[in-house]
Order: structure tokens, then sequence, then C-alpha cells
């Protein structure tokens, strides 16, 4: 209900709206852009979306167009390949700006699971079949961004767990959750991490009094639906599964 009659026009009108006021600073961006290096203004990639259907996503280029095609935690010296303006962009989330153009499309969200890669993402996209997450559109920002951000990105099950969440509890108060937490994330740049994740932190950070249990609706043999315990993670920060 909430997904199709009314999450939907609320991101074609926030989306409008932030396009509007954003338009500007998208110019100066795409100026700079052009200026600092040879290449496009954005950076086009086939994506998974909603129903495991690929998209087009949109971003600034925030990269050398020689780098490798690869997910920025998958190689040491990402560094290298960001341009003075892109490391800027990337770590304030400006680079997602263009992402605008999908949510109007009705390609994505303002808020939901960030979308994964067609090509190099495999065990991500099977994870998240496992507990429905292609049942709602991908997000500009999501529940796993907000909890970890690139901390998760070596993480697959825990990236994942927060998604089944986020699936299992939309509601416009977790998408205004979701949002404000944003806020926050970028402006203390928490989580934010380029290139290969570390053993010390490639698992989320949790407070010592929280233990937080995530959920995802499974399909049962009668052919209901059925909680199951996708992921607990203790203050430890060592996670289970829980059958």
């Amino acid at each position: 209900m909430y997904q199709k009659f009314i999450k939907r026009p609320l991101d074609t009108a926030f989306a409008l709206v932030i396009f509007l006021m954003a338009l500007p600073v998208g110019i100066i961006i795409a100026a700079i852009i052009k200026l600092e290096s040879n290449g496009p203004v954005f950076f086009k990639q086939q994506r998974i979306g909603m129903n495991i259907r690929t998209f087009t996503i949109y971003k600034f280029r925030t990269m050398r167009t020689d780098a490798p095609k690869l997910p920025p935690n998958k190689f040491k010296d990402v560094n290298k390949y960001i341009t003075r303006s892109g490391a800027i962009l990337r770590k304030t989330s400006l680079d997602e700006l263009p992402q605008l153009f999908n949510v109007l499309n009705g390609d994505m969200s303002i808020v939901g699971p960030r979308p994964g890669a067609a090509h190099n993402e495999d065990e991500l996209i099977v994870e998240r079949q496992k507990y429905g997450v292609f049942s709602v559109r991908p997000g500009i920002t999501g529940w796993a961004q907000v909890n970890g951000r690139d901390e998760l990105a070596a993480s697959v099950p825990h990236k994942v767990a927060y998604d089944a969440e986020y699936v299992e509890n939309m509601s416009i108060l977790m998408d205004l959750k979701c949002l404000y937490k944003t806020i926050l994330t970028v402006l203390k740049s928490d989580g934010y991490n380029e290139g290969v994740v570390s053993d010390a932190i490639k698992q989320p950070r949790i407070a010592v009094n929280q233990q937080p249990v995530f959920y995802a609706k499974l399909p049962s043999q009668a052919g209901k639906t059925s909680k199951r315990s996708v992921v607990r993670r203790q203050d430890n920060t060592k996670s289970e599964k829980n059958n």
C-alpha cells in the first residue's frame, strides 16, 4: 500500500523539488569536472533494480577514465584514480545528485536499498534474492548506508541484513528516519572509506548496549510468509545466522 500509493508520488515530488533547488550546484559541479579532467561529466553504469530489472544509473564522474571497472572497495590503489573534485563529491555524496533523474524515471526511490552493479556483485544479488530485497525500488540512500556506509562494502551479509530490515519495516516513518540519519552521516563522514576495507573496520561498528536482530519475510511451504532471523550482531561485532 505505502510503496504503491504513497511512496512513489512522494518520491516524484521530492525529487523534482530537490532537482530544481540543486540545479545551480549541479551546473557548477559539471563545469569543474569538465575543466579538471578529460572525459564525460556523468558516470553511467548498469545496476540491478526492482524485480531484478537492470537500469542505467547516473552519477557525477569522480574518477579518471582509465580507472578499473571494479567497485572501489575491490582495489587498493583507488585514490590514485579519484580526481581532486571527485574526492570531495564522494565524501559529501554530491556525486549522487544525478540519480534524481533515476527517481523521476521510476527506476529508483529517494530511500531504499542501494542498487548493486549488474556485472560484478553476484554475491550481493544472490543474498538479496533470498530475502525479498528486490521487491522494492533501490534508493539514493538507504538503511545500510546510514548504518555503516562504505564499511559495509566488504560484508555482504551485514549489508543485506540492513536491506532486509528496511523492506520488512518500510513506511513513511522509516524513510524519514533514513533521511535524517543520512544528513548526520554525511556531515560527520561516518563510515566513509575508499578502497579495500581493512579487517579492523570491515564489520560495522555498534554501540555496546545494542544487539539488533534483523528479519526478512521468507515464503513458507504453505504459501504464507514467515519471519527468519537474518543476522544478529553482538557488541563485539561478530555475527551469526540464526535458523
